[in-house]
């Protein structure tokens, strides 16, 4: 249970807007002033094509800034205070002007004494923001510049909240205390947390105190006491804050939707939902097609050597499911001398006796999953997913692995989130697949393009060091 609250996200607790106008605007002009600092000490003339980068350096690194800036906030509060994440979201910028500048034949506008500097130091430049805008909310903070808070409900979510308020300071959030009708010794074990008082004394406290911020953390079977509540609070200016028990579930892309005008919660969807599913379906296409391009004298050579030392099909095909569930049939090399798809399915292990002349270096380069590109052109895989697993498989694990089936949520992938963190070949125990699904349930977690790309590279770094597949 604890390893799922360390999930809880900070729901409504944004950063400070302060923090955002660093994100969105002072740190962008501070770019687009360094920029033309050294265009005037160099004596370039700062107009025309340097007034454009200006313009897409200030917009793309407001952007980038803030977007990565309250991503690291939901994941791991800590995160924003270090000086790596500063390289890091530069390092996006300038990539994005690069590839923007090579397409447009943009670059060769620009002298290299102005770019290289500013490129190199502007980092530097930002860690001086960085440290401002710390001090800034130190100085607030020690002014009583800030939100005051309570939570309603003492639980393990209503304590993860308290730890991310104590943890980012940014948030200007100043945590006063907890209430609940139960008393410390009836509290969830582990928790006895000091109380302010009771349900029915919150509205008064409120009043008193001068309260910004109530955040409700109770289980739905407390409705009743929960709408009086909010009906009391009615009186006051205090924000209203609901945080349901429902992370008591494994959520996997929980966002609030809309039926007929209606609000609903999805707890449990795929990330590929609208502007998601064009995004991934368009880099599977482009990035299959170059590596299918590119690698056919390779896979031409690996089938004619298959069929020349076995006897059997140059492709296996095999049973896998796909999408919600749905079977498929899954392409790779064939490099056993058997062809199994039925209910039983022994999986390949070191020194298999099954293995052709060269099904062992196939299945230890992952060579033999090169056909799989064209499942993914097709549309029933993806370049980056949950590994599929034979129908016989699934249907063992499904039963004894809680939430297995939701990596089905997504198209299986020729490579995965679990296999890039050693889970690759063989799983011949309970606990390393159930480590696997772990795996593939935080890839739907936290999936973007910027992940996908990180996977494939580490693929590619861990094929050619040929760890454990056999």
């Amino acid at each position: 249970m604890n390893e799922i609250h360390d999930r809880v996200p900070l729901a409504n607790v944004k950063p400070n807007s302060l923090v955002m106008v660093f994100k969105r605007l002072i740190e962008p002009a501070l770019i687009v002033a360094y920029l033309w600092v050294i265009a005037r000490i160099e004596h370039q003339s700062f107009s025309g094509d340097y007034w454009v980068l200006a313009i897409m350096s200030f917009f793309v690194s407001s952007y980038v800034f803030a977007e990565f800036h309250e991503r690291r906030l939901r994941r791991n509060p800590k995160a924003v205070k270090l000086v790596g994440p500063i390289f890091i979201d530069w390092g996006v910028v300038v990539a994005i002007l690069a590839l923007v500048g090579y397409f447009c034949e943009f670059y060769d506008q620009f002298s290299l004494r102005v770019i290289g500097p500013w490129v190199i130091g502007t980092p530097f430049g930002l860690m001086v923001s960085q440290h401002l805008q710390l001090r800034v909310m130190k100085d607030l903070r020690t002014k009583g510049e800030v939100h005051k808070a309570i939570i309603i409900g003492v639980n393990p979510t209503a304590l993860k909240l308290a730890e991310r308020m104590v943890d980012y300071p940014a948030l200007m959030i100043n945590l006063l205390g907890f209430f609940d009708d139960r008393d410390v010794g009836r509290q969830p074990p582990g928790t006895y947390t000091p109380l302010l008082g009771k349900m029915s004394d919150v509205a008064a406290y409120v009043r008193e105190h001068g309260i910004n911020m109530v955040y409700i953390s109770m289980p739905i079977s407390a409705q009743p006491r929960v709408l009086q509540v909010i009906d009391e609070l009615q009186d006051t200016t205090a924000s209203i804050y609901f945080i349901p028990d429902i992370y008591i579930f494994n959520l996997i892309q929980a966002r609030f939707d809309y039926v007929g005008g209606m609000a609903v919660m999805a707890i449990c969807e795929t990330p590929f939902t609208g502007m998601n599913n064009f995004v991934k379906r368009a880099s599977d296409i482009v990035l299959a097609s170059i590596i299918q391009l590119m690698l056919l004298p390779v896979m031409l050579v690996i089938a004619i050597c298959v069929k020349a030392t076995s006897p059997g099909p140059v492709i296996f095909k095999q049973r896998r499911y796909g999408l919600d569930g749905e079977e498929i049939v899954v392409y790779k090399f064939r490099s056993m001398t058997v062809t199994e798809d039925g209910n039983t399915i022994q999986q390949a292990q070191k020194g298999d006796a099954r293995l052709t002349k060269i099904g062992g270096f196939l299945r230890k380069s992952s060579l033999d999953e090169l056909p799989q590109f064209i499942n993914v052109l097709q549309g029933r895989m993806s370049i980056v997913g949950p590994r599929p697993h034979a129908v016989a498989h699934n249907e063992l694990y499904r039963k004894q692995i809680k939430g297995y089936m939701l990596r089905h949520k997504v198209k299986p992938g020729i490579t995965g989130w679990a296999q890039v963190n050693g889970l690759r070949g063989e799983t011949e125990t309970l606990g390393k697949m159930k480590a696997r699904i772990e795996f593939d349930l935080e890839y739907l977690r936290r999936w973007s393009l910027t992940f996908d790309l990180w996977i494939i590279i580490q693929t590619v770094r861990l094929v050619l060091k040929k760890d454990n597949a056999y």
